[in-house]
């Protein structure tokens, strides 16, 4: 396991958002986190990053407790995410958007910027590089000269991905990466996951309510209703348990043979 959460327990007054959840992820799996909304998958995201403290449970990454640090150190240990609105420097260029992301790694410190020494030019030359790595692999780099709040809401999306790849994590989190886009974007949205896992070496998590996309990349998915884990298993699976069904349908009549459909 590269990341394991158990008994996750988090409250707001009176509403449990999350109750008892385990979760866990196998290193270089792509797994997805579904169910209605409202039923804690953002507030998941949310204590594993380190933006709420659990109230119970400990969250684990390679074997080391995690839970309650700051959102920076859990960062640096190799957790990114994107969110569910997108939150990017909207009138930065996208290149500074990505380079911004470089900031706690720089290979130099004030002094060297300041005085602009070798340390500070082969610093910035190694990240121009990297960042027109990304740009490339998400086909942004004939635009990176363009203010971000420009660029179309998938171009956004994927610009957000890649800031997020631009600190170099283990373990990747996407909260609805593809809210909001059309056919044709969330078709090109699933190739570059399923390619980024492959060339940045990465475990990723996502959370999204377009079926087409869950079912058509994850390798495992796990269902929350009302801050709890209803089901766990493959997308053939997921499909047709009765219980997803309910917490997606309602109440399911004796005999129905229906099942969560893209």
């Amino acid at each position: 396991m590269i990341l394991e959460a158990r008994g996750l327990t988090k409250n707001f007054g009176g509403i449990k958002a999350l109750n008892g959840v385990d979760l866990y992820l196998r290193r270089g799996e792509l797994a997805g986190l579904i169910g209605p909304n409202g039923s804690g998958k953002t507030t998941v995201f949310n204590v594993i990053t380190g933006i709420y403290r659990p109230d119970r449970g400990t969250v684990n990454m390679d074997a080391n407790r995690i839970a309650g640090l700051a959102p920076h150190r859990i960062s640096r240990l190799g957790i990114a995410r994107t969110f569910q609105n997108i939150r990017l420097f909207r009138n930065l260029s996208v290149m500074d958007n990505v380079r911004a992301a470089y900031h706690p790694s720089v290979p130099y410190g004030p002094v060297s910027a300041v005085c602009r020494t070798n340390r500070y030019l082969d610093g910035e030359k190694a990240i121009g590089e990297n960042v027109t790595e990304l740009l490339s692999f998400f086909s942004l780099q004939d635009r990176r000269l363009e203010h971000a709040k420009n660029l179309s809401y998938g171009d956004q999306r994927r610009l957000e991905i890649a800031r997020a790849l631009a600190s170099g994590p283990k373990i990747l989190l996407l909260d609805e990466p593809a809210a909001g886009m059309n056919h044709s974007e969330v078709e090109k949205l699933m190739g570059f996951i399923l390619e980024a896992r492959k060339r940045f070496s990465l475990t990723i998590l996502l959370i999204e309510h377009q079926m087409r996309l869950v079912m058509g990349i994850c390798e495992r998915l796990v269902v929350m209703d009302f801050g709890e884990v209803i089901a766990e298993g493959t997308p053939a699976e997921i499909r047709k348990d009765p219980r997803v069904i309910e917490a997606y349908l309602g109440h399911r009549p004796a005999g129905d043979t229906s099942e969560v459909r893209d």
